[in-house]
């Protein structure tokens, strides 16, 4: 199977317990991290090669969890304009002087999902394209894809022909609305399934119309369901040596994370509670309220709480009231104490307002932008913001992964490559090609 190949760069090899088809409890060896990789042999999935043919949002999201964790992600991308988001902007990140490349620079969109990988050019409409990418499948352990179904069916990618060729590959296919059902041919974005599948009507203030979430959160969900189920998978073949096919939708995805919301619907038999804004249908107070220079969000989250929240806004006679004694109370009468606290909170400063609740043992939190979300201390003390070398643009900011583990340590360990940066190493370390077959597939067109 593909985890016991011999890359010619991979020198050392850690050993994993494994089932294979010629007998129970061999050991498997996984291939260690190229060198220079600093402690990238303790992650989860050193050793792991992923085939990466997905573009956009939700497939280069999930290959790059895959890759933060310790996997090996050969991104393929078209020879001449690579994936779509590399056009995608402004802003660009701007080229050193002496380090043009074509276009305005790298886009904030692609560098924000394809850290950790490499990428090589090359056209699967090309013979010998394809003929790479059959090599390739024989040594990787994974192939993401997210393409139309049956799309990749004429380039001989699809999972029964790559199947043949490797058994034990992890095939995932991420698209719109799946594999299967009558939108199946449908092509899929995020904001459509964000309106189809019920997150945008619950979306937005309670008097204004459905909006989509601020980020593309569907997309963002289904490659970490697609990633979570790729482990799930890979897994599951220690026991039996067969990969399988991984049929991942964006709709399916969405309507999984309406979570309790969909659950009161199925439970209550009537349709949703429409939008709150910030607030919460059954916890009042509970919502952002406006400040003297902003907003802050408060959180009076059961009756102790809401005590807590009357002293601290200097309005302990509340806690008494009798239209606001319990939560089912404050629900009804709602509209009442609301405007009765935001009578108050317009009276300070937000920054104010985080003093006066310092230690209060109360939820509470100003409501930033992203600006000053990337420059909070919590979140630069959590190491959320790194810094890495990109060949062309030099020193890049990036947001992080964020998990933590005791003794792996994820991160970004290779900037986001420009287009085919890695064209020449994979088709000759991974594959084994000569420089002249590789300059000779380059004249043709087939890679770059």
């Amino acid at each position: 199977m593909s985890l016991l190949r011999r890359s010619r760069l991979l020198q050392h090899v850690s050993p994993i317990a494994s089932l294979r088809s010629d007998g129970p409890c061999q050991r498997r060896y996984l291939a260690s991290p190229a060198a220079g990789a600093a402690d990238a042999g303790t992650l989860p999935l050193a050793g792991i090669r992923v085939l990466d043919m997905t573009r956009v949002l939700a497939g280069p999201y999930c290959t790059q969890i895959l890759g933060d964790l310790g996997a090996e992600v050969i991104k393929i991308e078209h020879p001449v304009r690579g994936d779509d988001t590399r056009a995608w902007g402004p802003p660009y990140a701007t080229p050193l002087e002496g380090k043009s490349t074509p276009g305005p620079g790298e886009s904030a969109y692609f560098l924000s999902v394809n850290r950790n990988k490499k990428s090589l050019g090359l056209s699967f409409q090309h013979a010998a394209g394809q003929a790479i990418l059959h090599k390739l499948v024989k040594d990787c352990d994974v192939l993401v894809e997210n393409y139309l179904p049956g799309a990749l069916r004429k380039y001989r990618m699809d999972y029964e022909t790559v199947a043949e060729i490797n058994k034990g590959i992890i095939y995932a296919s991420i698209t719109g609305y799946g594999q299967t059902g009558p939108y199946s041919d449908r092509a899929g974005y995020d904001v459509m399934v964000e309106a189809e599948m019920g997150l945008m009507h619950i979306t937005g203030s309670r008097s204004g119309p459905p909006v989509k979430v601020g980020v593309a959160v569907t997309d963002l969900t289904t490659g970490l369901y697609t990633s979570n189920a790729i482990m799930a998978a890979l897994l599951g073949r220690l026991k039996t040596s067969r990969g399988q096919h991984i049929d991942v939708a964006l709709s399916d995805c969405q309507v999984a994370t309406l979570s309790n919301i969909a659950s009161s619907v199925l439970v209550s038999g009537k349709p949703d509670s429409g939008r709150w804004g910030t607030a919460h249908p059954s916890i009042v107070p509970y919502r952002g309220f406006t400040t003297r220079d902003g907003s802050v969000m408060l959180g009076g989250g059961n009756d102790r709480l809401f005590g807590v929240l009357c002293e601290r806004l200097g309005r302990p006679e509340w806690k008494g009231d009798e239209r606001f004694v319990t939560n089912a109370l404050r629900v009804r009468n709602r509209d009442v104490l609301e405007a009765m606290v935001e009578g108050v909170t317009r009276t300070r400063t937000t920054e104010e307002w985080l003093e006066v609740l310092e230690g209060s043992g109360m939820p509470y939190a100003a409501i930033n932008d992203v600006k000053r979300t990337l420059e909070h201390e919590h979140v630069l003390a959590r190491n959320m913001v790194t810094e890495v070398e990109h060949p062309t643009c030099g020193p890049l900011k990036l947001v992080n992964t964020p998990v933590k583990y005791s003794v792996s340590e994820p991160g970004v360990r290779t900037p986001p490559p420009t287009l085919g940066q890695h064209t020449d190493e994979v088709l000759g370390e991974v594959l084994g090609m000569e420089k002249a077959e590789i300059e000779a597939l380059r004249s043709q067109g087939a890679v770059a």
